[in-house]
């Protein structure tokens, strides 16, 4: 998709002789960072993981997202791809009123918005609705060991986890490991470091709801 600004530079009249639509009416480039943050923290995911996905830098993706630097339109072509999304959910200011009363998704089982990382296999339950207040995902838990993270996981939000199947233990920042199986759960501040791995034969699975 080519770059609508660089179109209208090309062509200023344009400006004059159309009248922009609603989605046009609504982008807020100064706020391109705030929606790339909040992006990803709705996928769940750390600048580490989101850095491997888009082949953009940590550092890069985190000056961008403090509004540090303003992406190129490479930066923003990768960002698409890597995040999953399209050109207009980064311009589109969030519309935190309309569309509450009567939405709804359906993920049925097998489906959902697959996302990888090389400790969690992801999938995004609801991924059709955006701006939601929660994000619920169904993850297999790959990891083994603590040492395969390269740093805690942190985010924003408080998180509710339950074991549907197999075994784990819950690594938290500030609390002692602690084994939970089928049918425990946590809830839990997910600004404090946490992790999780799998202690039961198979790749342990778990529902993750993120708030």
């Amino acid at each position: 998709m080519p770059d609508e600004k660089l179109l209208d530079q090309a062509n200023p009249r344009l400006d004059v002789a159309r009248k922009k639509s609603p989605a046009e009416a609504n982008i807020e480039p100064q706020e391109l960072g705030k929606r790339v943050k909040e992006i990803r923290l709705q996928q769940n995911l750390t600048l580490e993981e989101a850095s491997k996905l888009t082949g953009l830098a940590r550092s890069t993706l985190s000056k961008i997202e403090n509004e540090q630097i303003s992406p190129t339109f490479s930066a923003v072509s990768k960002l698409v791809k890597g995040l999953g999304i399209d050109i207009p959910q980064l311009f589109t200011k969030t519309n935190t009123q309309a569309g509450r009363g009567g939405r709804r998704d359906i993920t049925l089982a097998g489906e959902g918005k697959q996302r990888l990382t090389p400790t969690y296999e992801h999938k995004i339950l609801g991924a059709q609705l955006l701006n939601k207040k929660m994000l619920p995902y169904h993850t297999i838990i790959r990891a083994r060991s603590f040492e395969e993270f390269d740093d805690w996981v942190r985010h924003q939000g408080e998180e509710l986890l339950y074991v549907i199947k197999g075994s784990i233990v819950f690594y938290t920042e500030f609390y002692e490991p602690i084994q939970l199986n089928e049918g425990d759960s946590a809830y839990y501040d997910c600004e404090m470091g946490h992790a999780v791995i799998s202690t039961s034969e198979q790749d342990a699975e778990i529902l993750w709801v993120t708030a």
